[in-house]
Formats: structure tokens, C-alpha cells, sequence
């Protein structure tokens, strides 16, 4: 039986761990010294040796690092799937962080207007740079601001059609991530779904025959997030806009994800704009600032001036509205948009789709040994194609040529051998995160830029398989 009396007493432990509490604190390296002395005293009751002082205080600064860390941590997004909603969608540029550390770090005019030193919008901080950039700065579009897509629908919907009618092509009444629906947001916003047409065609007629007298909008909703094929119809947008205005209604375009840019001219699958949509006719637009616009999460409003004036009258949009990080972060990213030359280059999104496959494919090469190292006999490392998908809902069908790790174990048990090389790589200072397909760990490297190989290589030695 061991004698406790060789483990120390709690205080003489703090007294030697000073930079440990300087880091996170007595109280919570207090209780990760009585954790650890707790566990040796139970272990030498099951005939355990206790713990040498050095291994003791090991045990003591692993765990309070592990305590101390915070729980939204950075990983390596090796998934090839760019906008990963599970890793916080879109990188935002340096000239948006440095604006938010700014808006973070001192008293700022959010609600204040220098000019008049009275009360100001905190949308106008953007709603000018949005309508310049979508409108080319008309006067009679304007836009508002509130906390993700979703929001925006659910406010719009509110504003303009509580206790009536808005009418949608059941083709279009789709699912976004979490199980959240567009005819769930549309009962929510108090308003009455008609759809019209079936799942794979809908005919202008159908728009036309829903119209009745409680009707207060026609509405679009961009399929960003899936495709139907084979024996489809759809409805032009200019040809709803003109059903919808005939009946003196208001038409309005849920793009989803949305874009400032034309995906066409950086050699990518195009994608509709808002400015697409409002030169349709679409009287309101709304998107994501989060998605392939590559900013804060935010969802955007843009249209006509009185429609925009009737929605911020609405008393959601207090509730939903964001705030000055978001707007900081919102207004360096459009103001990127100003400067199409160099935006694929200062846009981490747009950097990242268009990033060349073989220059990641040069990327793999360079990291296969260090990988192959670290993994010794457990696995083969190769350097092969694959596909990247830009995700968030975005152009699901079309894929983006890149080059992958692909990791296959050694072992003859190989499905707990891969489970094991997936959670060591999880485990690491700097978690990696990729996807298991074809018996193999894959860790597609459209996502790691240039920046990160060295720190991503100098976290290897702490690769440990289980």
C-alpha cells in the first residue's frame, strides 16, 4: 500500500506552478491539482505506484491547458468543402478583422452621426456601400441589415405579409441547414403559404391563378442548395416581377447564399446576384453576408426604399439587428468589393475557390514526407486528385478540381486503425478536420494557404495514433 503522505500537500504544488496561475487562474489550477492528487490516491488504491513529482506536475499543466483552452478553438478545415457551416463558413479578410479589433478595442459611431452630432442608423454605415455596389448608388434602393439569411426572410415575410398570403412554387420550398424550412420561417412570420405548381415544374399561370384578394407578395426562392434535373419548368424571375406588379404585388428573391461578383469571370460555376435579381425586377432581395460574399454571418435586405422604410418600422427588426463587430466586419468586406482588381486576391473566399489545382497539388508534395514521417508504419501517404465543393448551400452540384493527403492504414483491422489516425489528427494542438471516404483518410488541401504550411507541419511530431 503506498503512503500518501509522499504526494504534496495542495499548496506547496501552486507554489511551484506560478506561471500556470498567472495563465489561467488559481481557482481553476487549484482544482486541477486536487483533480490530479485525487486520481493518484485512487489509483494507489487499486495497487497503482503514485506518480514521480515530475510526472505529477506533468499530469497537473496538461490539465489545466486543456481547462484553460477556449472552446471555440481555430482548426485546419481539410473537410474540401469551403464554407463549411460547421467551421463558421466564410475567412474573413485581414482589412475586416483589423476594422473589427478597431470596433472592438474603442467607443465607435454606431448609432451617432458625426455630421449633425445627433442620433444616426447603424445601417447606414453599410446601406450606402450596398446600394452603390448593387444599384450603382440609386436613390431609390436602400437595405438594411439584420443577423443571418433566415432572418432576413422571416422579417421581410412579417413586414409585409402578417395575416395574409405569400405565394411560392413548391419546387422551391426548400431546407437549409438544421431542419429549418421555408414554410416553418414563413408560419412563424404569421403569414399564409400558397404554393402553387408541383415539385419538378411550375408555369406562369400558377403564379397568376394563387393571386386573390388576400394575397401581399410573390416570392422566389433561389434552389441553392440542390438541383432538380430532367423534366423541370421554371418561371423566369422577369416574367413573375411582371404577374406580380401587374396585380400592384410586391415580388421578392430569397437568393440563399448570394454574391456581390460574377463567378463567371474567376472561372467558377456562375450564381445569381442581387443585382441579377433587382434588374429582373425583384422588388426585394435578400442573402447571406456569410456565404460566397465572404463576411461576417449577417443577412441582407436590399430594395426598394419604401419597402425597406416599412421593414425597419417592424419591431423584429430591433430583435434581429446586429451588431457594431458585424457592421464592422460587413463594411471592410463590401469595401473590397470597390476594388475588383485585387478583390480575388484579398477575399479569402474568392481566394480559396479559385486557388489552381496544381498549386495545391505542389502543396501535397511538399507535405507528404513530414505526413509519412509522423505516421511512420501505421499508414501510406499519397498525393491524389480530388473534388472541393464550395458549400453553405452554394452550387451543390458543381465541384472544384484540387488534390488530397489520402492516408490508407497498414493494419489489418483497418476500419479501427483509420478511426484512430482521424482522431489523432483531431487532436492536435491545431485540430485537423478532413472526411473518411474509400477506406482512406482524406485531407484536401484547397483550404490550407501557403501561410499555414509551416505551422501545419511543425504540429505533426505531436501526431499519436492510438
Amino acid at each position: 500500500m503506498n503512503d500518501f503522505r509522499h504526494l504534496p500537500a495542495v499548496d506547496r504544488v501552486l507554489a511551484e506552478v506560478p506561471e500556470l496561475i498567472e495563465s489561467h487562474g488559481r481557482q481553476l489550477v487549484t482544482a486541477c491539482v486536487r483533480a490530479e492528487l485525487a486520481a493518484a490516491r485512487e489509483g494507489s488504491k487499486h495497487g497503482l505506484p503514485l506518480p514521480e513529482k515530475a510526472d505529477l506536475f506533468a499530469a497537473i499543466r496538461r490539465r489545466a491547458t486543456t481547462a484553460g483552452r477556449a472552446n471555440l478553438r481555430p482548426v485546419f478545415n481539410l473537410t474540401g468543402t469551403v464554407l463549411h457551416t460547421n467551421l463558421g463558413r466564410a475567412l474573413l479578410a485581414e482589412e475586416a478583422i483589423a476594422q473589427m479589433v478597431d470596433a472592438a478595442r474603442s467607443p465607435c459611431a454606431l448609432e451617432y452621426d458625426l455630421a449633425s452630432g445627433g442620433r444616426g442608423d447603424r445601417d447606414d454605415l453599410v446601406s450606402g456601400l450596398l446600394a452603390e455596389l448593387i444599384a450603382g448608388g440609386a436613390p431609390e434602393i436602400a437595405a438594411t441589415i439584420v443577423n443571418n439569411n433566415a432572418a432576413a426572410v422571416l422579417l421581410t415575410l412579417n413586414a409585409l405579409a402578417q395575416g395574409k398570403e405569400a405565394v411560392v412554387s413548391r419546387g422551391e420550398l426548400v431546407e437549409i441547414g438544421g431542419a429549418f424550412r421555408i414554410p416553418d420561417v414563413m408560419r412563424r412570420a404569421q403569414v399564409k403559404l400558397v404554393e402553387i405548381g408541383t415539385t419538378n415544374r411550375t408555369h406562369a399561370k400558377d403564379y397568376a391563378e394563387a393571386i386573390g384578394p388576400k394575397t401581399a407578395l410573390l416570392m422566389k426562392v433561389h434552389t441553392s442548395n440542390y438541383a432538380v434535373t430532367g423534366f423541370t419548368k421554371t418561371v423566369d424571375a422577369k416574367e413573375i416581377a411582371a404577374i406580380a406588379h401587374a396585380a400592384g404585388l410586391p415580388f421578392i428573391i430569397d437568393l440563399g447564399s448570394g454574391t456581390l461578383c460574377d463567378f463567371a469571370a474567376y472561372g467558377l460555376p456562375p450564381e445569381p446576384t442581387p443585382q441579377q435579381a433587382l434588374a429582373a425586377g425583384a422588388d426585394l432581395v435578400t442573402f447571406s453576408g456569410d456565404k460566397l460574399l465572404g463576411g461576417p454571418q449577417a443577412g441582407l435586405i436590399v430594395g426598394r426604399r419604401e419597402l425597406i422604410a416599412k421593414i425597419k418600422k417592424n419591431p423584429l427588426k430591433r430583435a434581429l439587428r446586429v451588431g457594431k463587430m458585424t457592421l464592422a466586419a460587413l463594411e471592410a468586406t463590401l469595401r473590397l468589393y470597390c476594388d475588383p482588381d485585387r478583390l480575388a486576391e484579398r477575399l479569402p473566399t474568392l481566394r480559396l475557390l479559385t486557388r489552381p489545382a496544381n498549386e495545391i497539388a505542389a502543396l501535397g508534395q511538399r507535405l507528404l514526407p513530414d505526413v509519412q514521417a509522423a505516421l511512420g508504419e501505421l499508414a501510406t501517404v499519397s498525393v491524389e486528385d480530388c473534388s472541393s465543393q464550395i458549400g453553405s448551400g452554394a452550387l451543390p452540384v458543381e465541384r472544384l478540381p484540387s488534390a488530397a493527403l489520402v492516408i490508407r492504414p497498414t493494419a489489418k483491422r483497418s476500419g479501427k486503425a483509420l478511426l484512430a489516425i482521424e482522431a489523432a489528427f483531431r487532436r492536435l494542438p491545431r485540430p485537423v478536420i478532413g472526411y473518411v471516404r474509400d477506406a482512406a483518410y482524406h485531407l484536401d488541401l484547397r483550404c490550407l494557404e501557403a501561410g499555414e504550411e509551416a505551422s501545419f507541419r511543425a504540429q505533426l511530431v505531436a501526431l499519436q495514433p492510438a
